[in-house]
């Protein structure tokens, strides 16, 4: 069996795979463009944020099993895969507590100002009384929207941290300390910080509008570690400069596939708007644990041909 790993993976997991007697191209520079050419006589394609288009699934004469080494499969064509036969699996929950933590992070650094207060002490500043006056955590209204594995984990800490807990999704909520609720219109008015957990899909297409928006009190927390195109970003920066929105985002619209090089967003003019650079699940923890699912994957397709987490329909 051969395999093209496009994508950062640890050395460890990369010589399991090859302990079991398994072709491994590992290149973790190649981009979507690059993997047409790459992949075209491999089994399987193992990609964390590299894009696997139409055109990579259609010229490859041998490939049978993608795999996306963390939850979302938007970066991969699924229904070109189903065209051709080629199986897509995923590795849902191992990266939540990653992307939790983050979470909470950037919760805290927009409340306490934290990077504003680093870069003023690098350039020679000292400004104790503008940053003496951070609201607190504790007590505040959180609304989470999504609550699958990371929306889950995301709670388990803000109660920890005496907030009060809301959440939304698909499912019934159902979690100690947690209050499910229905409806935007009863809780965005009322919540003090706002963190969205929810896959790309049609449904959620920017859900996340200027109507939205205009629910949410004024100087709100708004935390998105999950999907850009959930987010209406117009609507977004509107908010911020009208309802003084502090605002935590992991993903925003063109953001670079390239691993490093330049950016430019318009977000970047914005004093309240904090942006990391797509490193949710990107903790040695979580990849440990992605790459150990993935390679779970492989060995158990190679020897009875069944795909573990299918997500293709």
């Amino acid at each position: 069996m051969k395999i093209l790993i496009a994508d950062k993976f640890p050395e460890l997991f990369i010589q399991k795979l090859k302990e079991n007697k398994i072709e491994v191209i590992y290149n973790p520079k190649l981009g979507e463009k690059d993997l047409p050419d790459a992949a075209k006589d491999v089994d399987c394609i193992v990609v964390r944020s590299t894009i696997v288009n139409k055109e990579t699934i259609q010229k490859s004469t041998n490939l049978k099993l993608i795999i996306r080494a963390g939850a979302g499969v938007n970066n991969i064509d699924i229904k070109a895969a189903n065209e051709k036969g080629v199986a897509v699996s995923n590795c849902p929950g191992k990266n939540s507590i990653a992307v939790a933590e983050l979470t909470i992070g950037l919760m805290i650094a927009l409340d306490r100002r934290i990077p504003h207060n680093v870069i003023d002490f690098k350039q020679g500043k000292w400004n104790k009384g503008e940053y003496s006056n951070a609201r607190g955590l504790y007590g505040k209204t959180l609304a989470i929207i999504g609550f699958g594995n990371i929306g889950k984990e995301v709670a388990k800490r803000a109660l920890a941290f005496g907030m009060k807990v809301y959440a939304k999704d698909i499912a019934k909520v159902e979690y100690e300390g947690v209050t499910e609720f229905n409806n935007f219109e009863e809780i965005l008015p009322i919540a003090d910080v706002i963190s969205i957990h929810l896959p790309a899909t049609a449904e959620t297409k920017n859900l996340f509008n200027e109507e939205l928006f205009n629910l949410m009190k004024d100087g709100a927390i708004f935390i998105n570690t999950s999907r850009a195109e959930v987010v209406d970003e117009d609507a977004l920066i509107k908010a911020v400069k009208d309802k003084n929105l502090k605002v935590g985002l992991d993903v925003f619209n063109g953001e670079p596939e390239e691993k490093t090089g330049t950016v430019s967003s318009r977000l970047q003019e914005l004093e309240n708007v904090y942006v990391t650079h797509h490193i949710g699940a990107s903790t040695e923890q979580a990849q440990n644990a992605v790459a150990e699912e993935t390679v779970k994957i492989i060995l158990t397709y190679m020897t009875n041909g069944l795909v573990l987490n299918c997500v293709n329909k």
